[in-house]
């Protein structure tokens, strides 16, 4: 394990136990983190454990594993978002329990890093934090934290998507958006519905309300996180009770009790003003998580969209029928742009787009008071994009992952194009996603589909289809060496690299350097063929120099099928006898030569 690239001033001898490990295979998180019990810390953690959860005596799971001097545990739990700053109540005991100075460096390394966050909140938090006000209110209140890509002076534009609502509190604002606002709280969306409709700036009074409580909240509504200090959680507990964000509002009620009444468990010399709060989305039912509540904004907006009738009609129609429809259906997904795409127009929320894709930021910062060019337009309807070269099944997959960060199910004839779009549109991590939901499909297919996928996997650079075809074809070479299709491929791609410096080396990690840098198919499959067959260092030479003979036979063969059209023409009945023989076969015959 390598800790320097990290900023961890530890040697790897420094993550030997302090005291003897045990196994808790039936044990929650506490008892394995107090065991120093990886295997069983790592199974609860990839189950969904909470990772900063309680037990009874007050306590989380990384202060067991401090006290007990676990690094690898320690290092586990953080990694995994346990909390572990300073002047905050977990943190301070943390490190006042830190079994040694050994374990204190590695929560030092860690207490500047915020818990992680997933693609879909990271997005839109830093749309929210693109605002100058929303920012600079950010950095002042929590400094011990930084924002990756933003720094307090850099200069930052929000023209691609503008905010459509000013909350004035106590004299300072919060910019923010009505979808996002809708979506998380059953309070915001009926106001937006009703007194706020036409209203673009709604001012609080000063005796009502908290400004730092009600910022930390609508920065949860984007980030799926909060952060907030100590003192403002009652005024915090008041605000979700009017917002109706009843799950929020439960679990702050107890962590109040619990500040309230372990104070003395702190460290005395901390002021309470400069303790925080924090809590990951992971701690509350599904359904009130930003995923969830974005895919029901979603569904209402595909409910609402329409089919256009009629093949040749122009845009000047297809924009009087949408005013029709904004006039006749009720509004109750705060759409304020359409997509047309194979005749179907979608309603969607420039927000989402343009904090998903660096294309959409793009286009739609192009699109401010534009209608598709026409003049003569009503200024209530909203601002048409037109996708083409794109099916509506494809286009619907997209938006899906962009509201959700997944997708729920995908026939794999898609996945091509969703391959596709994911490149035009700049949305890389939809081919992972794509890619989650195929792999059990590929786990049955023929060999001769499977080569399909690995050309096309390697075509589009994803990365984990392509691992899973070359593996299964190291696993089975024989049966894959006997397929048409198979040897058809070997004559599509460039031939294996002769350098026998890279036959010896362990096969490159996905995304490394020197992965990116060869690319070869060949070279890959050779590699784990022979940590499949080879494992002896010494014989890898020989194994790969056989391999690469077994390869050109299949080549030939390839050329013969090829030209003729036919596997048993005589040409291909000469070369059968050693281009079919087993790898082994081979090996075994050059040895008896040796």
């Amino acid at each position: 394990m390598a800790f320097i690239d990290d900023g961890i001033d530890l040697d790897p001898s420094d993550f030997g136990s302090s005291v003897p490990l045990k196994k808790v295979p039936n044990g929650d998180v506490f008892e394995a983190s107090r065991a120093g019990d990886v295997e069983r810390l790592r199974y609860l953690l990839e189950s969904g454990v909470n990772v900063n959860a309680r037990d009874q005596w007050d306590s989380v799971a990384l202060y067991y594993a401090c006290l007990a001097g676990h690094l690898d545990a320690a290092r586990m739990l953080l990694e995994s978002g346990a909390i572990c700053s300073e002047h905050t109540f977990d943190g301070d005991r943390c490190h006042y329990a830190a079994l040694n100075l050994k374990v204190r460096k590695l929560l030092k390394a860690f207490e500047a890093r915020p818990p992680p966050l997933g693609p879909l909140q990271a997005s839109l938090r830093d749309t929210f934090l693109a605002s100058e006000a929303n920012r600079s209110y950010y950095l002042l209140a929590d400094p011990y934290f930084q924002i990756p890509g933003i720094s307090s002076t850099q200069g930052f534009s929000c023209s691609n998507f503008p905010t459509d609502v000013v909350f004035i509190v106590q004299g300072r604002p919060i910019e923010a958006h009505r979808v996002i606002l809708s979506a998380r709280s059953p309070f915001f969306k009926k106001k937006f519905e009703t007194d706020w409709k036409e209203r673009s700036e709604v001012r609080f009074s000063r005796e009502k309300l908290s400004y730092p409580a009600l910022y930390s909240l609508i920065h949860f509504f984007y980030s799926d996180r909060l952060e907030i200090a100590v003192d403002d959680m009652e005024d915090l507990v008041r605000i979700c009770k009017v917002c109706k964000c009843e799950s929020l509002q439960k679990v702050l009620e107890k962590e109040v009790i619990h500040q309230k009444y372990a104070e003395y468990k702190a460290l005395g010399d901390v002021d309470n003003s400069q303790k925080r709060y924090i809590l990951q989305g992971l701690s509350l039912p599904e359904e009130d998580r930003l995923p969830a509540a974005l895919h029901r904004i979603l569904l209402t907006a595909l409910s609402n969209s329409t089919f256009e009738n009629g093949q040749d009609d122009g845009i000047d129609k297809l924009v009087s029928r949408m005013g029709a429809m904004q006039m006749t259906k009720s509004l109750d997904d705060l759409a304020d742009v359409c997509a047309r795409v194979d005749r179907k127009i979608f309603r969607c929320h420039k927000v989402i787009l343009a904090s998903r894709s660096e294309y959409f930021k793009a286009r739609l910062s192009r699109m401010k008071d534009f209608h598709e060019g026409k003049d003569e337009l009503s200024v209530d309807l909203l601002p048409c994009l037109e996708e083409h070269d794109l099916s509506m099944a494809a286009f619907e997959k997209m938006i899906e992952y962009m509201y959700t960060d997944g997708l729920q199910d995908i026939n794999p004839d898609q996945a091509e194009e969703m391959f596709d779009v994911a490149s035009r549109y700049l949305l890389f991590p939809l081919k992972r996603a794509v890619a989650d939901v195929l792999l059990p499909h590929l786990e049955m297919v023929s060999p001769e589909e499977l080569c399909h996928w690995l050309i096309l996997a390697d075509m589009y650079g994803v990365v984990k289809i392509r691992e899973y075809c070359l593996d299964t074809i190291a696993c089975n070479f024989e049966t894959f060496a006997d397929t048409k299709e198979f040897r058809a491929i070997l004559l599509t791609l460039p031939p294996p690299s002769g350098d026998s410096s890279l036959r010896t080396t362990v096969p490159s990690i996905p995304g490394s350097a020197l992965n990116a840098d060869q690319g070869n198919l060949l070279d890959d499959l050779r590699e784990k063929w022979l940590e499949i067959e080879a494992a002896e260092l010494d014989q890898r030479d020989e194994s790969a120099l056989q391999f690469d003979k077994r390869l050109e036979m299949l080549m030939l063969v390839a050329e013969q099928e090829k030209s003729s059209g036919n596997a048993d023409s005589d040409g291909i009945n000469d070369l059968t006898p050693l281009a079919f023989s087993p790898i082994t076969t081979l090996i075994s015959d050059e040895q008896k030569e040796l």
